[in-house]
């Protein structure tokens, strides 16, 4: 497909440093706190990550081992939520996607094989972002889970390559095709002529 593609769209490529990704990721834990925190403290009247994580531990053990956990399954989830929205878009659905680790980086990654249109995308790179940050985010706020809460924050923050992709590709044209770059956290564009 992509040899049709060169016949009729300019292709440019857009990447994203993963370096800087890492450190975004770690600056947009600020206002991700206070846009979920602010809300869960007005309503609970209490916002002590640390506190209940000191409490947790006291009483459990296992309490580090669970988060390890949690937080890998998650990750696992985030690439997975990526690979069935866009295998929903995908011509040849998830023969097109392929899972893996960009080992400089030691970064997980959804890859899918084929191009797609701009916004089909879009959908499929914030997904994770909405499923596993946004969702619970709401959830903990309306019932207090602080876990939830932490949870929510964390996996917001780790979609912060996915909003850097996002923010590369948003203002195209909606005829814009977007391929998946093979190796570098990024994309190929094609633009029609």
């Amino acid at each position: 497909m992509e040899q049709n593609l060169l016949e009729n769209y300019i292709k440019e490529i857009r990447t994203i440093d993963l370096a800087k990704a890492n450190i975004f990721s770690l600056l947009l834990f600020i206002p991700i706190i206070l846009v979920y925190g602010l809300p869960f403290y007005l309503i609970w009247g209490e916002l002590d990550f640390i506190g209940v994580f000191v409490e947790s531990f006291r009483e459990n053990p296992l309490f580090p081992i669970a988060v390890v956990i949690v937080l890998l399954a998650g990750i696992v989830v985030h690439e997975l939520i990526h690979g069935v929205t866009f295998a929903l878009f995908a011509k040849h659905g998830f023969k097109s996607i392929k899972f893996g680790i960009l080992l400089k980086m030691l970064t997980p990654y959804c890859h899918c094989k084929e191009p797609l249109r701009v916004r089909q995308y879009i959908v499929g790179a914030i997904m994770p972002a909405i499923i596993l940050g946004v969702l619970p985010a709401f959830i903990a706020i309306f019932t207090g889970n602080v876990f939830l809460l932490i949870f929510a924050i964390f996996f917001t923050g780790a979609a912060a390559g996915d909003f850097m992709i996002i923010n590369l590709i948003w203002k195209e044209d909606k005829d814009t095709m977007v391929l998946d770059h093979p190796s570098e956290a990024g994309c190929f564009i094609f633009k029609k002529i």
